[in-house]
């Protein structure tokens, strides 16, 4: 049994803590294991196939952690290599992008963490499933076994929902972060002063809708993200009667205008997506009874490569399509010169809702000399 320690006073910024890039160095990652049979077809076995290639494709750059309830043990030890770490971890489903904790760093050695509150993505009239009190505690378990200090942050906000380029600037979507189901009567304002203080950022640039059809709500994950300072990747589609169009039109529009927290413009890069890929009868079926989302053939996912996984030296990114997995990885590969990427077949995560980077959580390199946005001058 794993016991929460008790919060900390104060917030992270105020004690010179804040949220790191995906793309600086790792300790390793933490992911769950897919075990809900009323959103993973089939008792979750297909789905346990895929984590099982992504944790072994993660597995080659840094160190794996796994989370997985007492029931579903042994079944997960045995298909793990010998060298992922386990932890009987209860949780509601595996999103742990969303659950865990959002790590933070200092000037000196050592990582802290925030425990958001969550809502599983809109409360009990939007929300995808219910009960989530076990997901909720997910990220105080975390960083419980792990010995860190933590902060308990006064707002609900998913680890999907933020991307930082670990100078100091926030990239969100609107739709998502201030979505009433989330927090009510949320101001930007107000918004904007919590992630002040609670992930160490000083810049905010706002999207205004995320990847068609997204159940999150929209979360920046699927739409766009930092790949190293003032430079990002954005879905795009070149066809104008896809709904995705108009939706990235205007982020990359925001992106052009935009300036990050040290005075520079972003360099964009148009990111294909796969598709629109649709959910197959057969895919459909095989689930049991649940609180869990009704998941229907012919409804359309929302598929992306911008949900991928930066590993150390690595770029973990999913397989969605033929028609576009070898454009895709090759933009990636020009993006990030300096890592291998490696793709992992990955249409069995979108049937339930996400891709590679929703089901993992890099934990950042206590040991890594950074210095704190705050007190980097603007170039």
């Amino acid at each position: 049994m794993i016991c929460e320690t008790v919060a900390l006073p104060g917030t992270p910024a105020a004690d010179g803590w804040w949220m790191p890039a995906e793309f600086e160095p790792h300790a390793g990652c933490w992911m769950l294991w897919p075990e809900r049979a009323d959103n993973w077809r089939e008792r979750a076995r297909p789905a346990e196939a895929a984590f099982l290639a992504v944790a072994e494709a993660i597995g080659r750059f840094e160190e794996v952690h796994v989370g997985v309830s007492a029931e579903h043990r042994a079944t997960a030890r045995a298909m793990l290599p010998s060298h992922v770490d386990l932890l009987t971890l209860p949780h509601d489903d595996c999103w742990m992008r969303d659950v865990g904790p959002t790590y933070l760093v200092s000037e000196r050695p050592g990582l802290r963490g925030v425990h958001w509150q969550f809502n599983a993505w809109g409360g009990l009239e939007e929300g995808l499933y219910h009960p989530w009190d076990r997901d909720e505690r997910v990220g105080a378990a975390v960083l419980a076994y792990e010995k860190r200090d933590r902060y308990r942050a006064p707002v609900v906000l998913e680890g999907g929902a933020i991307h930082v380029d670990g100078e100091g600037t926030a990239l969100l979507v609107e739709q998502c972060v201030l979505n009433p189901n989330r927090n009510p009567g949320m101001t930007k304002e107000r918004m904007e002063a919590l992630l002040r203080e609670y992930l160490g950022v000083s810049g905010f640039i706002w999207l205004g809708r995320g990847l068609f059809n997204d159940e999150t709500d929209g979360h920046i994950d699927n739409l766009a993200c930092f790949v190293a300072p003032g430079k990002v990747c954005l879905t795009w589609t070149d066809d104008g009667a896809d709904p995705q169009y108009a939706i990235s039109r205007d982020a990359w529009q925001r992106l052009s205008e935009a300036r990050d927290a040290r005075g520079r413009r972003l360099q964009v890069t148009k990111l294909p997506m796969p598709g629109p890929l649709y959910m197959t009868e057969q895919e459909a079926r095989g689930l049991a009874p649940g609180s869990g989302k009704p998941r229907r053939a012919g409804e359309r996912m929302a598929g992306s490569y911008a949900n991928f996984y930066f590993a150390n030296g690595g770029l973990i990114m999913p397989l969605l399509d033929p028609r576009t997995d070898t454009l895709a990885a090759q933009c990636l590969q020009r993006l990030c010169p300096g890592r291998r990427v490696v793709g992992v077949p990955a249409r069995e995560i979108l049937l339930g809702g996400g891709g590679i980077h929703c089901i993992t959580q890099q934990v950042p390199d206590p040991q890594a000399r950074r210095v704190n946005p705050r007190h980097a001058a603007k170039s």
